[in-house]
């Protein structure tokens, strides 16, 4: 997968340089053109000239990078070709194990995408490598040492799927449901800090300040 992913930025970063050029070398064409005119010609001719000197320039330029692009294409083209391709399952059971890897994999690239819900700054969660699929259509993403991001779907009031996230430790507490980046980053700083990490409570409401209070006393005598 992540092979696959890096192919196809690579396709794309190629193919957006042949862009760039063609078009630098038609403006840098059409620049040198209009300024080296005599002063004599008419504004008609001097666009005429400039235009057809900019198409000139970029397909010169174009060609010139080609010399450079090509090479690169046939590699990519043969690193696409080399990957490995899924054959026809022969049995039952081949074909359940590849529907299986196929769900996995799925798996991981939704929570990865879902995750933009909770992480939109530098996409964090959402580096697809690092989530961890299952068969079950569930994900799991390491964040340190016992404390895990788990990514299913359930029903909202509209019988559409949504995405749901909680945090998973390794000790026994309660899932806790995460919906931004701050829920994830005091759960850990408790556990650092060797504070409890579920948030406290009071009439049912989540007092996150309170904690917060530790945390900063705690980072102010260190």
């Amino acid at each position: 997968m992540k092979q696959t992913t890096l192919l196809t930025v690579a396709e794309t970063a190629t193919e957006a340089v042949d862009m760039a050029t063609m078009l630098i070398g038609g403006a840098l064409g059409a620049w040198v053109g209009y300024t080296c005119y005599p002063d004599t010609w008419s504004g008609d001719w001097r666009l005429a000239a400039t235009g057809a000197i900019a198409v000139i320039a970029a397909v010169a330029i174009s060609d010139v990078a080609d010399l450079i692009l090509t090479p690169v294409r046939r590699l990519l083209a043969q690193a696409r070709g080399a990957q490995p391709r899924v054959q026809a399952a022969n049995t039952l059971d081949e074909g359940l194990e590849q529907v299986v890897d196929a769900t996995e994999n799925d798996a991981a690239s939704r929570a990865a995408s879902d995750a933009w819900g909770i992480d939109q700054g530098d996409g964090f969660l959402r580096t697809e490598d690092r989530w961890r699929g299952y068969e079950d259509a569930t994900a799991s993403f390491f964040l340190a040492p016992g404390v895990w991001l788990h990514y299913c779907t359930e029903k909202n009031e509209y019988g559409r799927d949504a995405a749901r996230f909680t945090l998973l430790t390794g000790d026994s507490e309660a899932p806790v449901t995460i919906t931004g980046m701050e829920q994830i980053r005091h759960h850990l700083a408790a556990r650092a800090a060797g504070l409890p990490a579920a948030p406290a409570t009071t009439e049912g409401h989540v007092q996150d300040d309170v904690l917060d209070d530790d945390l900063t006393g705690l980072h102010a005598t260190a």
